[in-house]
């Protein structure tokens, strides 16, 4: 059922928040807790899912945009918020640098900056720092940021040309999705190797949920809402979970035979393996299938912590970072044992909601404040990009 004009599509803020409260989880080290995240289920994990959602709400906010204001615009707006989110990714990396220098040298532990990957920094932090802003050194956790910012800076020529052939940007994607699989396209990294989220790779995604926003939806939802797709989608789910379990259980390994197995690994997460895309897929036809828009849950107090998570994704994914650092410091100054695990798990998640709480409620302030100068501002039935 289409949203009512104006109307804000709570399922993007719903799904997005979800997301990063799994990446909080799969950040933290040896986390008992980590066992409850979508990884351990099949092949994809949460990155899919925000990156998806990143490019569906930027294809909304921007194409429109786009549409009434021309490319100039559009172009400038989509390229100021690369830039706003650059300022945050360099923001972040200082604030985490010094956050792991400090427990290191305070506790005389070196595996802190092994670890988190810091460790060419604390040796030659000029050098290193001039990569950081060319967003060829990142450490641990900081990898989806410089993805995004790609992605953005490159997102004004393909908007316009979803607006105006849609099917043919939506090839251009696939093709270059191809093609960085088939040449091993990526870009290089510092000290060596490459990007831990080939972005020629994972635009597919951020590609796709534009396409999605610009009327793609429309166009595939009788199939996607169609019960071939659904049955589809749960078998092919319930074949990742097999093959995920003889990952863990070793006897179960027989279930996988040596033919598909040696077709199948590894299966790549930098390069957007095609598994990982199909089990995506395969989770939002469900997700399609049994959450509509009008779902009456998604307006639910229970639901509303990770809804405003989502609504403020590039505050929540940074804070994010640092609390999975400091949840690690805890485990390994502290104690490992489960139930210090599912303390630091549970309460990363809750400061990670009061953060979001105090900035919709500076936001609502803000808003009415403005509201009593002038009219109201347009609601944006998307939400704003992350």
């Amino acid at each position: 059922m289409p949203l009512a004009a104006g109307e804000r599509d709570l399922r993007l803020d719903l799904f997005r928040g979800l997301a990063l409260w799994l990446i909080f989880l799969d950040h933290i080290p040896s986390n008992v807790v980590s066992w409850l995240t979508i990884r351990n289920f099949g092949f994809s994990d949460a990155t899919e899912i925000f990156v998806f959602i990143s490019g569906y709400t930027a294809a909304y906010v921007y194409g429109r945009t786009m549409r009434e204001r021309g490319f100039v615009v559009a172009g400038a707006r989509i390229l100021r918020r690369a830039w706003q989110v650059y300022v945050a990714h360099i923001f972040l990396f200082c604030i985490y640098m010094a956050e792991i220098a400090y427990v290191s040298r305070s506790f005389e532990n070196p595996l802190y900056a092994e670890e988190m990957g810091v460790f060419d920094f604390l040796r030659q932090p000029d050098v290193t720092l001039i990569q950081a802003l060319l967003l060829k050194f990142k450490p641990a956790n900081m990898d989806v940021l410089p993805l995004y910012i790609t992605l953005l800076a490159a997102f004004p020529p393909f908007v316009w040309l979803l607006l105006r052939r849609p099917t043919l940007a939506l090839v251009g994607t696939v093709g270059l999705y191809a093609a960085a699989l088939e040449l091993d396209i990526n870009l290089p990294s510092y000290p060596s190797g490459h990007w831990a989220f080939n972005p020629f790779a994972w635009q597919l995604l951020f590609g796709f949920g534009a396409w999605c926003a610009l009327g793609g939806a429309e166009r595939i939802g009788p199939f996607v809402r169609s019960r071939t797709a659904v049955v589809l989608a749960v078998l092919y789910l319930l074949a990742a979970f097999l093959v995920v379990l003889t990952w863990y259980v070793p006897a179960w390994t027989p279930i996988v035979p040596t033919k598909i197995a040696e077709w199948m690994y590894p299966i790549d997460k930098t390069n957007l393996d095609g598994l990982r895309v199909a089990h995506f897929f395969a989770l939002a036809v469900l997700t399609v299938r049994f959450v509509p828009a009008d779902w009456p849950g998604l307006r639910s107090p229970w639901l509303r912590p990770a809804v405003i998570c989502g609504q403020h994704s590039l505050e929540i994914f940074c804070l994010g970072v640092f609390l999975a650092f400091a949840a690690h410091f805890v485990m390994v100054e502290v104690s490992d044992g489960i139930p210090i695990q599912i303390v630091v798990s549970v309460m990363g998640i809750v400061l990670m909601i009061a953060a979001a709480a105090l900035m919709a409620w500076y936001k609502a302030i803000e808003g009415r404040s403005r509201g009593s100068r002038s009219a109201p501002p347009r609601t944006d039935p998307a939400g704003s990009p992350p």
